[in-house]
């Protein structure tokens, strides 16, 4: 018997083993509890408010919400350096994600119980406050997400960490429209609570991260200032810094306001529950799962920079479908086929650009530095989309509106060709180890 079978399974059996390591696993449960606060004040809300008869002006404006992630760098320093009393005798990063943990839950608790219709205002502010918490378990676990990975697995460990962002804010959006149907909105926000558990697991399992660095410590409130500082300015030392922040600021703004106005389309379209459930939330997440394995692979074979240039391009295409879905009207093949390919784009973008933007941290700032790039990403799709996006919507129709969405990629894949081009990209990495372990796939 010939045996050219045994090469090729040994090949395939190397591509997926590095997944199944314990810290790449941690990454997956922890990314199973970040994305589902994003869900319930996402997409999810969306769908809730429009169901109670919302206008379109004032749902938009609900995604100003999600500004709270983009100002998370602000109070990520106390995350970085604040011992808590009693929890903290279990490691400064397993103690920071436990509580993180228990106000998420308790915050999309809160919103569960509030009626959109009886007091609007009291639904913002519960909102709010899932974003507050929210952005505050983004924190913690970015950072024991990066410690945890040795330089080698950024790329497994980013892809894991996607797979469970989108599972988890799959799942929990999936939960609440399944169960919202029988038994009302409040008891579905309430189960979707569960979600917070995942991570407060990972971090019981794998304990307080190896590569996790102490912070100094601090005496007087000019040293604390220092402190605080000090990982905006290490960052901005370094050669090319400030285009490579106002790459993060670009890349993501045709992505970011294509996705945050989708519900409202399938909602005028008249796509049911159950429809958006099948195709939007599952059908997607397989699409997505999809993108982030191919994610990857094009990551260990063509290194970082070729595989982001391919993942921006691949994201502002993919915003195509979204005006063609318009002008097609209600279509469950054509619903299948954009969220499709907007979820494969989306899956390989998630893992590439998120090892960009871990690599690119220092570790004596983890959670800092993560945090304000992570915030940078989508700070202007965000705010364009609670400011002005339902208005455009209802000026340009959803057509010319998703079109526009795609020449706004623009800017952001240019710019990056430039780092790449310059070499700007390479210098901009904070450690000697990743940037040997990144490099050694990289061609310029």
């Amino acid at each position: 018997m010939s045996t050219p079978a045994a090469p090729a399974y040994r090949r395939a059996l190397s591509l997926v083993r590095p997944y199944f390591e314990p810290a790449p696993l941690g990454a997956l449960l922890l990314g199973m509890s970040s994305g589902f606060p994003y869900a319930m004040i996402g997409a999810t809300l969306t769908t809730r408010l429009a169901q109670a008869g919302i206008d379109k002006k004032s749902v938009t404006a609900f995604s100003l919400a999600f500004l709270v992630y983009n100002l998370k760098f602000l109070w990520a320093p106390l995350v970085d350096r604040v011992r808590l009393p009693l929890l903290g005798r279990f490691g400064h990063r397993r103690s920071w994600l436990w509580l993180s943990a228990l106000a998420v839950a308790a915050a999309v608790a809160w919103l569960a119980l509030v009626d959109p219709q009886a007091n609007l205002a009291e639904v913002a502010a519960a909102a709010v406050a899932v974003g507050i918490a929210g952005a505050t378990f983004d924190i913690v676990i970015d950072a024991y997400r990066i410690e945890l990975l040795e330089p080698h697995q950024l790329g497994v460990g980013s892809g894991m960490s996607q797979y469970g962002w989108r599972i988890g804010s799959v799942c929990a959006g999936a939960l609440a429209l399944l169960i919202a149907a029988p038994y009302g909105w409040h008891a579905a926000y309430l189960a979707c609570t569960v979600f917070a558990l995942p991570a407060a697991v990972a971090g019981v399992w794998l304990g307080e991260p190896a590569r996790h660095r102490p912070p100094l410590k601090s005496r007087g409130f000019a040293e604390m200032l220092a402190a605080v500082a000090a990982p905006l300015t290490e960052f901005f030392r370094r050669r090319g810094a400030w285009l490579v922040l106002l790459f993060i600021l670009l890349h993501k703004i045709g992505d970011t306001l294509a996705n945050l106005t989708l519900r409202l389309l399938l909602n005028d379209l008249s796509f049911s529950n159950e429809e958006i459930a099948t195709y939007d939330v599952g059908f997607g997440f397989i699409a997505y799962l999809v993108g982030i394995f191919a994610g990857g692979i094009l990551y260990a074979r063509l290194g970082l920079k070729r595989a982001v240039m391919v993942s921006l391009v691949l994201m502002g295409v993919s915003n195509l479908s979204f005006a063609a879905l318009a002008s097609i009207g209600h279509s469950n093949g054509f619903l299948a086929f954009t969220i499709g390919f907007e979820n494969f784009a989306s899956g390989i973008g998630g893992v590439v650009v998120v090892a960009y933007l871990s690599a690119l941290c220092n570790l004596s700032f983890t959670a800092t530095q993560f945090a304000l790039f992570s915030a940078a990403a989508s700070v202007i799709g965000r705010f364009i989309t609670g400011t002005t996006a339902g208005g455009l919507i209802e000026w340009l129709g959803y057509v010319d509106f998703y079109l526009l969405t795609t020449v706004a990629a623009l800017p952001g894949i240019l710019l990056f060709a430039w780092l790449v081009r310059s070499g700007l990209v390479d210098a901009a990495i904070a450690e000697d180890d990743v940037r040997a372990a990144t490099g050694g796939h990289q061609g310029r």
